[in-house]
């Protein structure tokens, strides 16, 4: 580590994930002094995006054993030297040959247009490094094929999957959900308390088909769902419709492993230092001062507080992680789904996925080249569900089975991991603290609430993540703003936004 690094910061962080950047970045914006360290070579850590060949390296590591990735597999269903054919130009070597045009999510989401992240992302101005894509189709399983789910008004007329009664009644249910709440005292609130979404339903007499759109695709539940939850939950698809595009959803250009990195260049904006491959070996607390004192590469650094990531040493030396999300990732030569969900080439589908009585549950999230995350004519399908045990293949094997028994994608690669998450935490480290993995979510709530409840625990009179100004509302004392350009700052200043021109963007939905 760097002779010239300072050696007192106000907020050490190790693990460089979603939500240990959230609280850097955080920290950062608020004036404190941050070092942001990472023993891995690249941004993210179980929250990464990877290139075919750094997929493939990272899973043939050996686990360590506090890692939150473990039980990682993977598997060519293309031989090495196949030669190429008129149904299929894709074989192994021609997959490696691209493989910079990956970019594969250890941990995928899809973004609620009006959610939490891009709620998050717009008042903090964070929106402008990054770059995000309408999701093109929310589809569901009906009589065993894959069908997109009407959201909008002109989807629902325009479908031919409803009869014209049955797009009434949908369009009069969803105006009823969407209505819910502004009267205290509606019937529904009294009639239904403490009964299931799913009676609701049933009681609305819609038929099967509209039951099915709405309990697997709209509001997202189950069979024991109550009425209040499901409610809520349709609400929430509703109140992001119309936004970016005919679905609710966003899906980051390029993968998901862009969006830990956009809250670290905010935090290198505002001063945090980034070094990657760089350990903590030794942590302990000075008594006196009640600072941490951390040893990595021969430099003792001080620290007001720690943040870190589970299952980095010294900190996570007496962790205990379970298996919490099983994950499988699939690159196909050829989509799921008919013409109609794949027209010009695909984008975006995201389709949930329910065993025979509907206990459990996946996310399957298919992604063409339109998205940055693959090259043009292949198509990456991630599948995620809670974990059962540590085998994830087993755990996923129903879903699989319900994917590609009968269906024609032609799968060239698989691969199957589990991502853990903590159960207990070292006594040793009582002061030290600890982000939560992955949960198994749809969006980043989770992620979210947790940074802004460790960033409150370690500031608690701060702002959590305050608008940052563009380059051209920046004035320095004594200059006129009418008059400011970019040739009339300090060098230092000029090459500072210079860097943050070339690395800024606005929010960019693609069509």
């Amino acid at each position: 580590m760097s002779d010239d690094l300072p050696e007192q910061f106000d907020l050490v962080v190790i693990g460089t994930g979603f939500t240990e950047s959230c609280i850097a970045a955080a920290a950062s914006r608020v004036g404190k002094t941050v070092l942001h360290l990472d023993s891995n070579e690249y941004y993210g850590d179980v929250w990464s995006s990877f290139s075919m060949d750094a997929l493939c390296a990272r899973f043939d590591q050996k686990a360590e054993p506090h890692s939150t990735l473990r039980n990682a597999s993977y598997t060519w269903h293309t031989k090495e030297n196949e030669p190429e054919t008129g149904e299929s130009t894709w074989n192994r070597d021609s997959v490696l040959a691209k493989s910079r045009r990956f970019s594969l999510d250890l941990c995928p989401r899809i973004l609620y247009a009006a959610g939490e992240l891009v709620q998050l992302l717009i008042k903090s101005n964070i929106c402008r490094y990054a770059e995000f894509r309408a999701v093109d189709h929310v589809c569901m399983r009906h009589n065993g094929e894959i069908v997109s789910v009407p959201c909008s008004r002109s989807d629902v007329f325009n479908t031919k999957t409803l009869t014209i009664v049955e797009k009434r009644l949908l369009m009069k249910f969803l105006t009823a959900c969407n209505d819910y709440g502004e009267d205290k005292c509606n019937e529904d609130s009294l009639q239904f308390r403490g009964r299931t979404f799913q009676e609701y339903l049933q009681a609305q007499r819609v038929t099967e088909k509209i039951s099915s759109c709405v309990m697997q695709a709209i509001a997202m539940c189950g069979p024991t769902t109550s009425f209040e939850e499901g409610m809520q939950r349709t609400q929430r698809f509703l109140g992001s419709l119309g936004r970016y595009g005919n679905t609710p959803f966003l899906f980051p250009m390029y993968g998901c492993g862009e969006l830990p990195q956009c809250f670290c260049r905010l935090c290198a904006v505002y001063g945090g230092i980034y070094c990657l491959k760089r350990a903590v070996d030794d942590i302990a607390l000075d008594s006196n001062s009640n600072e941490f004192l951390l040893s990595s590469a021969g430099k003792t650094l001080r620290a007001k507080n720690v943040v870190s990531a589970p299952g980095y040493p010294p900190v996570s030396k007496d962790i205990e992680l379970k298996a919490h999300i099983s994950r499988g990732l699939f690159i196909s030569s050829s989509p799921l789904g008919n013409e109609e969900l794949n027209k010009g080439g695909g984008g975006v589908n995201l389709l949930r996925l329910l065993n025979a009585d509907g206990s459990r549950e996946a996310f399957l999230i298919q992604l063409s080249h339109y998205t940055g995350a693959c090259p043009e004519g292949l198509y990456i399908f991630h599948l995620t569900t809670p974990a059962l045990s540590e085998d994830p293949a087993a755990d996923l094997a129903y879903f699989t089975s319900q994917l590609f028994d009968h269906s024609d994608a032609q799968i060239i690669f698989s691969s199957y991991f589990t991502i853990a998450a903590l159960t207990s935490k070292s006594a040793a480290a009582e002061h030290i603290y600890y982000t939560d993995p992955p949960t198994y979510e749809l969006d980043y709530d989770a992620a979210i609430a947790n940074a802004r409840h460790i960033f409150g625990k370690l500031f608690a009179d701060a702002d959590f993540l305050p608008r940052a100004p563009d380059p051209e509302e920046i004035v320095v004392d004594g200059e006129d703003p009418s008059a400011l350009n970019e040739h009339t700052l300090p060098e230092d200043l000029r090459a500072q936004l210079h860097d943050m021109q070339q690395a800024t963007q606005e929010m960019d939905i693609q069509d």
